[in-house]
């Protein structure tokens, strides 16, 4: 019973906190000034067409083919004990953060060693990954490489130094946390209109990647910017119902390290538009403090970053360091927009954890702590040693 208080009570909070972030939203997006509601809106729509619509396919894909290969982590780790770094390594720089959940489970329950939680802290790159290859694939591979190669590097030496048990005490994971649950009935009728305006979406969102433009699509409506709006509305309704929903995702694994039983398609659907909504409202985050604070300020923010760019893949790092994927994804808009090198990507890319360093710090606070230090490591090295030789 008191249980289930505590849980309603959390769900309030969490309900209250995020109904508080979509009133902002909304406020910006209709602010009295002109220009600040016109910024947000084209924020709001870029954000959906350029971004959104890419994390659904892929995670539509990723999903089908879970279900459809039966993907059993625990069999694939028992199977081949010799690449387990390599193994764990591949899961961290998976987009999302899902990959990396796995792998901190399976570190808890004795099945991997303290190099390969290591190996998948320095790979992971989180949802700043969907982005990154929404709008730069070429370079999303690059990092991917980078990422890959020095987490199984990394995770080498760090066993190599420590052993495979350095710091873990084995015990029984928390099957329910962060257990996937059904979303509220509530918000099921909303499901099917997301997938309906996300497949168009996805449409625009290819259009916008090839440059063309597709409001010449709609004929003699093109003048009403039909994109703009189809963006903007699928932008909302995103954050609506990540905005009402206590679970927010990621809905892929729970801490038992197993993948969650599943029921047919339905519950394939609500995976992605829990999962993809959870990605939108980060992204329409970033998207809206870079946009309206060049519009605020009225700095040019580009002769500010190059005064300051000898520091800023530093800088990339220690925000690396900071738990989640918004502050992550702030630092991939900034490269995005060339405020920032592709050396400070690449460093903040091998340093964030993304939100697999929730569940670590949860498990395992201490060993978390130290991984996610020794990412700092290769992370400098790597991002000024392109620093100084590319760039």
């Amino acid at each position: 019973m008191n249980a289930t208080l505590t849980q309603i009570a959390e769900n309030k909070n969490k309900i209250a906190l995020r109904g508080g972030i979509l009133l902002s939203i909304l406020v910006v997006c209709l602010f009295p000034e002109e220009q600040t509601r016109i910024t947000s809106r084209v924020a709001l729509s870029s954000a959906y067409v350029s971004v959104s619509t890419f994390v659904a396919f892929t995670l539509a894909l990723f999903y089908a083919l879970e279900h459809l290969l039966k993907m059993d982590t625990d069999h694939l780790l028992g199977k081949y004990p010799r690449w387990h770094i390599p193994i764990a390594a591949f899961m961290g720089a998976l987009p999302g953060c899902g990959g990396a959940i796995i792998v901190m489970t399976q570190y808890v329950s004795g099945r991997l060693g303290f190099g390969s939680m290591v190996a998948v802290l320095t790979s992971t790159m989180g949802d700043a990954a969907f982005l990154l290859i929404a709008r730069e694939p070429k370079t999303a591979l690059l990092v991917y490489v980078i990422s890959l190669s020095v987490g199984i590097v990394t995770g080498y030496i760090v066993e190599k130094i420590h052993g495979r048990n350095f710091l873990r005490k084995e015990q029984q994971t928390k099957k329910e946390f962060m257990a996937h649950t059904e979303m509220p009935n509530v918000l099921n009728f909303l499901q099917y209109p997301w997938a309906l305006l996300m497949l168009p979406g996805f449409a625009l969102g290819l259009a916008n990647a090839f440059q063309i433009d597709s409001d010449l699509w709609f004929g003699s409506f093109s003048v009403y910017e039909p994109t703009l709006w189809i963006g903007f509305y699928g932008a909302l309704l995103s954050v609506v119902m990540w905005a009402f929903n206590p679970n927010s995702g990621p809905s892929i694994v729970n801490l038992s390290g197993k993948m969650i039983e599943t029921n047919g398609w339905k519950i394939h659907l609500e995976r992605v538009v829990i999962d993809t909504n959870f990605v939108t409202v980060w992204v329409v985050m970033a998207f809206l403090i870079f946009e309206l604070l060049l519009l605020w300020s009225g700095l040019d923010l580009k002769t500010v970053f190059e005064v300051w760019q000898p520091i800023i893949p530093l800088m990339a790092v220690l925000i690396g360091f900071i738990p989640g994927c918004g502050p992550q994804i702030l630092v991939t808009t900034f490269y995005l927009n060339g405020l920032v090198p592709l050396s400070a990507q690449i460093g903040n890319a091998i340093s964030n954890d993304g939100d697999a360093l929730f569940p670590a710090i949860a498990l395992a606070p201490k060993t978390a702590i130290l991984a996610t230090l020794y990412t700092a490591v290769p992370a400098l090295l790597v991002a000024y040693g392109y620093y100084f030789l590319m760039e």
